[in-house]
This record gives structure tokens, C-alpha cells and sequence, in this order.
């Protein structure tokens, strides 16, 4: 058998042209042991031509193929490839009998069992090519068909697919036939699922997660469904089209490798967002928002589907921005767009900058196939695609906006659009010259950058000309603030008032605009309209250093925290000034997606990475004191979110073991919170790097919390022990055996390299270049983007370090999952290099 193939977009355009294919009848059986399971799969499909095709299966045993009654040889089966030779023009019926295999990486059918309980499960992941692993498949978006399945589960499991699910008896279920949908869009759940169910406007509404949850799920069952049925009375005040499926599961499944899938009638999210142990609620507005996104998707994605991957940006930038949108309309989450501006924005922003860089709609020559395909699920097709939406909303009006989506959910319903056929719908409700706007904001690369001049004009008062680095239109909005009068002189210059705040397009058609007399911040784009970097003038830049946490609107202050980060990564800015901003104007921040935002860049970034080994203790003593800070300022238990964050980031921080060690014995923060489990692991995962604790201690608390959450928490620990038997052990684990499921390979990935452990693993920095590439090779994309992200030196600043790293991606030829994932971290590398020269 030769090495498995990739689907291209030209072979997808000839089958397309070739093939209508109408129904997949499956049945499943999932009780035929650990490792495989049977799949019996009749395809009904008609050619419209004579001609040779092919069909993609992956099976661990093809046992026979009939085509029309006619046995083929399964020995034809090359690669993943199945050919279908000499077809007639007219209707044919292939079926197939085979065996596959259970995936442990969360690709295809994913298998687990929960140690907590020995209860298994089984969820399937088809996106983007993976429905190959689970039956034979004409695996392209554009050949859309109805799915029928049954399947054979153990006693007392249920069985949850894309439409309505019904037991017949002796473990055998039936689920009702999907309209047409799209085969990676398929979807199915199997095992003893704790649910709770309810019914909202005629329709069955369920939510699902493994037994050994299911006291959390409980608890937020009431929060979880009245968000669902929120968000799809929402949509449907926009939407024309009423929701297009027979029912609406969302099943929590464990080892997930995204935040969710949109399968139709049976979301999948990652059960993480079941919380165990305490979260903020900003956290609680995260998984609000990913509901919203996921249902989003019912309609587009779903629904309307992109003919080929080049336009996956539209599926998930629309879910994007629909998702903050409905959650900040129809919700008690009011504040949503602040998280956006603070921590997807600056995803986008990152990935923009990097030579990995694409157009939010790439040419279709750059999306050959199904593998350069799935490198652009980043922060480009979701934050920077999100943010050019919300600029097109900005510029249209959300009336056309909306009438435009709206023709084309009638327009291409069921069926398969294209970027041009979303632009054709947009531009048939409006005057404005859509086509061109698409031209400047989807086809092109890079962040745009917008400087402020300000210009003396007669008698006290000034005029704002915008210097404009890059070549898109923007219409944004300046706000102009005051310095208010303080109470006491403790406030005194600390809060500031807005005046006035002034719409303004870019370039500017008018010339300067004028301001009146000089503002003591003068501040482009607030409101976070538009996508674009922005810098201060010099007085501003004062008045933000002081006064930044007397800005009155918390998305205000997540476009000036913004654009100090940027700065910071340009080099405009020293690190340090970025903590010493962080320690002066965090402990007044009430926005908790503000300080978990900034803190996450002070820690991971400025002082992991910015700050050079001999400036990182002074780096982690600023956090340390912020922190304590913020711990100090909320013992009165009015705002517990505030205290979790400053605690979890205390923790983190910690340089000396006492403290946190005393937590530990304590099992409490004195004045709270207690230690839940989750705070218990990040508490000894940190011990375990500052050498303050053993495996005698580890052991004890996975006995104590013996759940898959507490195994990776011991994995990590144990990866993060300062002594070589055990990083070699760990090193052994990730890249010699392959029995790590994706969640234990990341935990041992997330504890094995550590700052404060340089000289100890220095070894194996140059082995990763070498170890990776086969690893990702071996086991696959999954595996490979995990490798990339989390096993990865990111410690290592220096120039040998990006030495190895260029001539692995010069000479060692890895799979294109593992290359991007390189490039993208070595060129954060040479950004950490050239900020610590700057």
C-alpha cells in the first residue's frame, strides 16, 4: 500500500463535475472490541458521464466492495484511495464492508475511557478529512447528500448522530435521515451519556456529558440552556430561514481538539467546559460566546457550505463575529467585544505579522489541497476575518448586512457558495461598491497602522491628520478625553472624561479633521471598529502611562492595552514599561477579560520570553507584587473572579516555593478561595519546577483526583520535575512511544520545558528539530500541530536555537501541520531575539 493522498482542489472540481451523490445508508457497529469497529456503508450516487473516479477509505480491514452486485478486488485499495473504474453514465450503488480503527488523537472516532469511573466513550471528529477513518466517502464539501445511520452499541449506552436518535432494541439505534449536509459534517456520540434534556419551540434541545460530570453539568445546566435558547431566538429575529434540522444536542466529549464543532443537531465541545473546579466569568462568557458560534454555524456552514477550503474563512469568521454579536444582544453578557479586542484581536494581529500570512480569503491557488487547507484554522479566518466583518457592518449599516446574508441563505440553501456568491448577495441590497471593498480588506495581508498628528491651528486649537501605513479604507471612530476633576488629591489626573467621540474615514477625503482645543488623549479607534494597529502622539502616550485605568469603557482600554502590546512586539516599547503600566493601572481594572489578557502577556510573553535570563527575576518580582496586590484588594469576597485570576497568576509567578507550598498543606488561600482540584495541580505543577516537590507527592494527588483531568495534571508535574532520569522519561514518552492520547502528550509537552530549567534540558533543544519531524510523520496532523505548539523550545531565545530551526525547515522536509507550526514559532523567536536587542 502506498502513503495515504490528499484530496486536491482540482480533483474535487473533476469529481464534482462528475458525480451527484444522494445518500450514505451506514451502519455501524461499535461493540466489536478496544481497537476496531465495523462499518457497512451503501452509497447511492449517479454519474453523469462515463468515466474513472475513486472513493476515499481508511480502514484497518476492507473486507468487500460490491459495485451494482459486482464484487471489486479489495487489493485495489491504494493508500486511502478506492478506484471505481470504468463507471457507466446513470445510477449506482456501491457497498462496503470493513473494519476501522479508533483514534486516540481526536481525529475520525475517537475512543476513551474516563479512569475516574472505567466508563467508555466515542465521539466522532470528520473535520476536515476524517470521515474517511469512520466509513467510505466522496470526501470533498460540494458533494452534499443525506446520511442515514444505525448502530450497534453495548446495553447501556445511548447513541447520538446528526438528526433524532431512536433505540430499537437489544443495543441497536436508529438515527433519523439528515437533509443534505456536507460528509464532514457528519456526526456521531456513543456511550453511557449523562443528558438533560428539554424542548424549546417544538424542537428537542439536549445537553451531554460522560457520567463522571455529570454533578457540573447539573449545575450549569440552567445557565447552558437558557444561552442556547437565547442565542436561537436571536437568530431567528435575523435569520429569514428557520433553523434547518430536526433537533439540537450539544454533547461535551473529552480529548477534543478544538473548542467545538459545528456538526448539524450535535455540536461537539471539548468537556473542559463542564467546569470541575472554579472559573471566572469571563470564562463563563468564553463557552457562552462558542455556543453562540457553533449555532451561528447552523445556518453558515451548515446550511449555505463552502464548495472548497479556500473559503473556510467565511464559515468561521462569520460564526466569529455573529457569535460576540448575539451573545452582546440577546444575553446577560453585555461586554462581549472586549474579550474580542483583548484576546482574539491580538491572535489575529500576531498571526498577520508572521510569514505565514495569508488573505482572510486566499486565492484558491494557495488552498491546493485538503493538508495546506486545515493550516488556515488560525487567527487570521477567525479574528482578523471576524474583525473585517465587524468593519463591513461599520461601513454598510447592519440592515444591509443583514439583508445580505439573508438572500444568501435563499439563494444557496442545502447547497455549496463561494466568496463571489456571498459578495454577489451583499452587493444585490446595496449601492455601495462591495466587490471593491472585498478586494482591499480579503485579498490582502498584513495589519494596517494609524499614527496621529496633531496640528496647531489659530487660537488654542488643533486639527488631526492620520498617518496611514497600509492600503485599506477605514472608517473609525476618535475619541477625545479630558482629564476629569478628582474628589481627592489621591485620584487627582487619574480619571479621565470622554468629550467628544468623532467618526472619521481613513484616508481621509476632507483633510485634517478638526478637534478643538488639545485633548490629553487622543485615542483612534476606539470602540475597536476597524482592524489596524495605532500609536499615540507623545502627550497621549503620557496621559495613557498615568491615567490608562481612568479610561471610562472597558473595550476603550482593551484598544490602549492593545496597542501597547503591539508596540511592545514591535520593539517601540521597552518590556518593562509594559509591567510597570500592568502593576500601576491593573489593580484598578474591574474588567476581568482585561486583566486575565494582560496578565497572560506580562507572564507568558515579557517575562517568558521578552526579558533576557538576567532580567526575569525582577520581571516575575513585578507580577508577584501586582498580583499580591490584587489578592490584597479582594479579601472582602465582592469580587471572587478578580481573586482566581490573581491567584492563579500568584501561583505561576512564584520564584520561592513558601507560600504557595503553604496553600498546598492548607488546601486553602487564606481568606479563600480553597483549593479546587484545578488550582491543587497548578499549585504543585509549579512546585515540581521550582524543585519543591516529588513524585511521592504527585502520586498523592492523583489518588486523591484519580479523573483524566488529575492524569494530565500528574503528567505535567511529573514532565516538570527538575531532575534528568525524569525529562528523559518524559522525552521517551512523547517522541519514542506513541500510546499518549493528544490530551497527555500536550500536558507532557506543556510541563517538560521550563525557563527556569534551561541548563538542564539544553540538550534537548537541538533533538526537538530532529525528534518532531518524525513524530508528526508518524502519527499524523493532530500530533504534529500539538508538537509545533506545545513541545516546542519557545524558552530557548537565541540565535542557535533559530540556527536549528531554519535548517529543519530547509532540510527536514516535515508534514505541512508541523511546518507551519515551526515557521510561526520561529518567527516569534527572532521577534523575542529582536525585542530583547531593542
Amino acid at each position: 500500500m502506498s502513503c495515504m493522498s490528499v484530496l486536491t482542489r482540482d480533483e474535487a472540481q473533476t469529481r464534482a463535475t462528475l458525480l451527484d451523490v444522494h445518500r450514505y445508508t451506514i451502519d455501524l457497529d461499535l461493540t466489536t472490541g478496544d481497537d476496531t469497529f465495523d462499518s457497512k456503508t451503501v452509497i447511492r450516487f449517479t454519474a453523469r458521464t462515463d468515466a474513472d473516479t475513486f472513493i476515499e477509505v481508511k480502514p484497518a480491514e476492507l473486507r468487500s466492495v460490491t459495485l451494482d452486485g459486482q464484487p471489486l478486488d479489495p487489493e485495489t485499495l491504494d493508500g486511502n484511495r478506492l478506484p471505481l473504474k470504468n463507471l457507466t453514465a446513470g445510477e449506482h450503488e456501491l457497498s462496503v464492508d470493513a473494519s476501522m480503527r479508533y483514534s486516540r488523537t481526536g481525529e475520525g472516532m475517537h475512543r476513551f475511557t474516563d479512569p475516574t469511573d472505567g466508563e467508555t466513550y466515542l465521539y466522532s471528529n470528520l473535520c476536515m478529512d476524517d470521515a474517511q477513518r469512520v466509513f467510505p466517502v466522496f470526501d470533498q464539501p460540494d458533494l452534499k447528500a443525506v446520511f442515514e445511520i444505525t448502530a450497534t452499541v453495548p446495553e447501556n449506552w445511548t447513541f447520538l448522530a446528526n438528526g433524532i436518535t431512536t433505540a430499537l432494541g437489544d443495543g441497536r439505534w436508529q438515527a433519523a435521515p439528515t437533509p443534505l449536509i456536507s460528509t464532514y459534517l457528519v456526526a456521531v456520540a456513543a456511550g453511557p451519556w449523562h443528558s438533560v434534556r428539554t424542548e424549546h419551540r417544538g424542537l428537542p434541545f439536549g445537553i451531554h456529558c460522560r457520567r463522571s460530570l455529570a454533578p457540573h453539568l447539573d449545575a450549569d445546566a440552567d445557565e447552558l440552556l437558557t444561552i442556547t435558547k437565547q442565542c436561537y431566538d436571536r437568530y431567528h429575529e435575523k435569520f429569514e430561514e428557520p433553523y434547518p434540522f430536526d433537533s439540537y444536542d450539544q454533547a461535551f466529549v473529552p480529548e477534543f481538539n478544538a473548542g467545538a464543532m459545528e456538526n448539524p443537531g450535535l455540536v461537539t465541545f471539548r468537556d473542559e467546559f463542564v467546569y470541575r473546579s472554579a472559573v471566572t466569568d469571563t470564562e463563563r462568557q468564553t463557552r457562552a460566546m462558542v455556543i453562540a458560534h457553533e449555532m451561528a454555524h447552523m445556518w453558515f456552514g451548515d446550511l449555505v457550505t463552502l464548495r472548497w477550503w479556500d473559503d473556510i474563512w467565511l464559515n468561521e469568521s462569520f460564526a466569529e463575529y455573529m457569535g460576540y454579536q448575539t451573545l452582546t444582544e440577546a444575553t446577560r453578557f453585555t461586554d462581549t467585544w472586549t474579550d474580542f479586542g483583548v484576546v482574539r484581536k491580538a491572535w489575529g494581529y500576531d498571526a498577520d505579522q508572521r510569514p505565514s500570512t495569508h488573505p482572510v480569503a486566499p486565492d484558491p491557488e494557495l488552498v491546493p489541497d485538503t493538508a495546506s487547507a486545515m493550516l488556515n484554522f488560525d487567527g487570521i479566518s477567525y479574528a482578523k476575518g471576524a474583525s473585517a466583518l465587524r468593519q463591513l457592518v461599520t461601513w454598510l449599516g447592519e440592515k444591509d448586512f443583514l439583508a445580505g446574508i439573508n438572500t444568501h441563505f435563499a439563494r444557496h440553501k442545502f447547497a455549496n457558495a463561494t466568496l463571489a456568491d456571498f459578495i454577489d448577495s451583499l452587493a444585490s441590497v446595496t449601492d455601495r461598491d462591495v466587490h471593491a471593498w472585498a478586494d482591499t480588506w480579503l485579498r490582502t495581508t498584513g495589519v494596517d497602522t494609524l499614527k496621529p498628528v496633531i496640528i496647531p491651528g489659530d487660537e488654542g486649537t488643533y486639527a488631526l491628520q492620520v498617518e496611514h501605513d497600509g492600503s485599506r479604507p477605514h472608517r473609525i471612530a476618535v475619541g477625545l478625553y479630558d482629564r476629569a476633576l478628582a474628589d481627592n488629591a489621591a485620584d487627582e489626573g487619574r480619571h479621565l472624561v470622554l468629550r467628544e467621540r468623532l467618526d472619521l474615514d481613513v484616508p481621509q477625503p476632507d483633510g485634517p479633521l478638526p478637534i478643538g482645543k488639545r485633548p490629553a488623549l487622543l485615542l483612534l479607534n476606539d470602540g475597536d471598529l476597524t482592524y489596524a494597529k495605532v500609536r499615540f502622539d507623545a502627550e497621549s502616550f503620557k496621559t495613557v502611562t498615568e491615567s490608562l485605568s481612568g479610561l471610562p469603557s472597558p473595550l476603550t482600554r482593551a484598544v490602549v492595552w492593545n496597542a501597547l502590546r503591539d508596540a511592545v512586539r514591535d520593539g517601540e516599547l521597552p518590556p518593562v514599561a509594559y509591567l510597570e503600566a500592568a502593576r500601576a493601572h491593573l489593580p484598578y481594572e474591574t474588567d476581568l477579560a482585561l486583566v486575565q489578557g494582560v496578565l497572560a502577556f506580562a507572564s507568558v510573553q515579557v517575562a517568558d520570553r521578552y526579558a533576557t535570563p538576567e532580567e526575569r527575576p525582577a520581571a516575575l518580582a513585578t507580577l508577584s507584587s501586582l498580583c499580591r496586590d490584587l489578592i490584597r484588594r479582594t479579601e472582602d469576597g465582592d469580587n471572587p473572579g478578580l481573586r482566581l485570576i490573581a491567584v492563579r497568576h500568584f501561583i505561576d509567578v512564584a520564584a520561592h516555593p513558601d507560600t504557595i507550598a503553604a496553600w498546598l498543606a492548607d488546601g486553602t488561600v487564606p481568606g479563600g478561595p480553597e483549593l479546587d482540584p484545578e488550582l491543587r495541580w497548578r499549585v504543585l505543577a509549579r512546585l515540581a519546577v521550582l524543585g519543591a516537590t516529588d513524585e511521592t507527592a504527585i502520586a498523592a494527588e492523583l489518588a486523591r483526583d484519580p479523573s483524566a483531568t488529575g492524569q494530565e495534571g500528574a503528567t505535567r508535574c511529573r514532565a516538570a520535575l527538575p531532575d534528568a532520569d525524569t525529562k528523559a522519561k518524559a522525552w521517551e514518552a512523547m517522541f519514542t512511544h506513541d500510546d499518549l492520547s493528544n490530551y497527555l502528550f500536550i500536558a507532557n509537552a506543556q510541563g517538560f520545558w521550563q525557563p527556569e530549567q534551561a541548563d538542564l534540558v539544553r540538550a534537548y533543544v537541538p533533538r526537538f528539530f530532529e525528534d518532531a519531524v518524525t513524530l508528526a510523520a508518524r502519527r499524523g496532523p493532530a500530533i504534529a500541530d500539538a508538537t509545533g505548539r506545545w513541545a516546542f523550545p519557545a524558552h530557548a531565545v537565541d540565535a542557535e536555537t533559530l540556527g536549528w530551526g531554519e535548517r529543519c525547515l530547509s532540510d527536514a522536509d516535515p508534514i505541512p501541520a508541523l511546518r507551519r507550526k515551526l515557521a510561526d514559532q520561529l518567527d516569534d523567536l527572532g521577534r523575542a531575539l529582536r525585542v530583547r536587542q531593542a
